[in-house]
């Protein structure tokens, strides 16, 4: 998936629109990312593309992330606390509500969302598996962190710190 997206890359510039380019994302993953995951980030991404065309303020984006979140758990039928990538999209998402008051700043946001992304992702290994694979396995061998939560939360780490620097 990585290298289809330095592939992609390579090819010329991305979208300057961010709609467009999440849209673009979504596509490569889609094609590119096998078993569920790729496509519960490629609805994800799709939907959140939505609240992009319009505006691309920090509330939009925020906006984009709960409508993310939204196709995430329509379609792939999981909850917060189902030991999933979910737990760790749903905490950022949580955080990233304050970018809808006035003055929210940017990389301060980000930065405790990624952080409670990381803590959810951490404390999934406590959490009896109520979707995803890992729900077809007995509770009792589960003692990593859920990989998909990990995975997720390291995704919105590399995001921050790519706009730091």
């Amino acid at each position: 998936t990585l290298r289809a997206i330095q592939e992609w890359l390579k090819e010329g510039p991305p979208p300057a629109s961010p709609a467009q380019l999440l849209s673009k994302l979504s596509v490569l993953l889609l094609e590119k990312m096998g078993g569920s995951s790729g496509a519960l980030y490629g609805l994800f991404l799709t939907a959140a593309a939505q609240p992009l065309k319009a505006k691309t303020s920090l509330p939009a984006w925020s906006a984009a992330m709960d409508a993310g979140l939204e196709a995430m758990q329509k379609y792939g039928k999981a909850a917060p606390g189902d030991r999933t990538m979910l737990d760790s999209l749903w905490a950022a998402g949580q955080e990233l509500q304050a970018w809808k008051s006035p003055g929210a700043d940017l990389l301060q946001v980000l930065t405790k969302a990624v952080k409670s992304a990381e803590a959810a992702a951490e404390a999934t290994k406590n959490m009896e598996a109520g979707a995803g694979r890992a729900s077809y396995i007995s509770s009792a061998r589960l003692e990593q962190p859920d990989p998909g939560a990990v995975a997720a939360a390291a995704i919105l780490r590399a995001i921050l710190e790519v706009l730091q620097s």
